[in-house]
């Protein structure tokens, strides 16, 4: 593993840790096992650090959502195909993503995310987009607005990342069918 990449792991284990605020370069340095001045050499400030532990795994999840919104499927597909990758990118990425969505806040007005703050727009945009076409279609209720449904369905999935443990919780399998199961029918019997 390059100098690079082992800050940027450890700072995320860190940050996971401590959170953004609380974590100083003193904190990632000693993480690593290096001086401050080493992390210096690589990353000028915190947030260009938190900028590339964050970025990747957005622009990621961007791209697989965009895939899905392209496949030849019905919405309710494509609603389980959403859900399914939101949730996976919890698996490889777990510390990245769980970072992500605690810490997007700390660095709102800075000019550097505007790139991440246009990532994560054009990620909702596409849940509201995946609604309304389900509305549009027929498979989904048409009387519930479809942002508030696209974001209640994000921060469901968002809220992983405050209390799933991959070494201890189900597996993101599971996770997926039961995420699945509340979004497309809730978990009321309809008889």
């Amino acid at each position: 593993m390059s100098r690079r990449r082992e800050i940027l792991r450890r700072a995320a284990e860190v940050f996971d840790r401590q959170g953004v605020a609380n974590t100083s370069i003193e904190d990632i340095a000693k993480a690593v096992g290096i001086k401050r001045e080493g992390v210096y050499y690589y990353f000028k400030s915190r947030g260009d650090i938190l900028l590339e532990v964050i970025l990747p795994s957005s622009t990621t999840l961007l791209m697989n959502m965009k895939g899905v919104m392209r496949g030849n499927m019905s919405s309710m597909e494509k609603l389980h195909g959403a859900i399914q990758t939101h949730l996976n990118a919890f698996n490889p990425t777990y510390l990245e993503m769980s970072v992500a969505l605690r810490e997007e806040h700390f660095f709102r007005n800075d000019a550097k995310l505007s790139e991440l703050r246009r990532v994560w727009d054009e990620y909702s945009q596409l849940w509201i987009e995946l609604v309304e076409e389900g509305q549009e279609k027929g498979e989904f209720k048409k009387n519930i607005n479809a942002k508030m449904s696209a974001f209640a369905y994000i921060g469901m999935c968002n809220w992983l990342a405050r209390w799933y443990d991959p070494a201890k919780d189900v597996p993101i399998p599971e996770l997926i069918e039961t995420y699945f199961t509340l979004a497309s029918s809730g978990i009321g019997i309809n008889e």
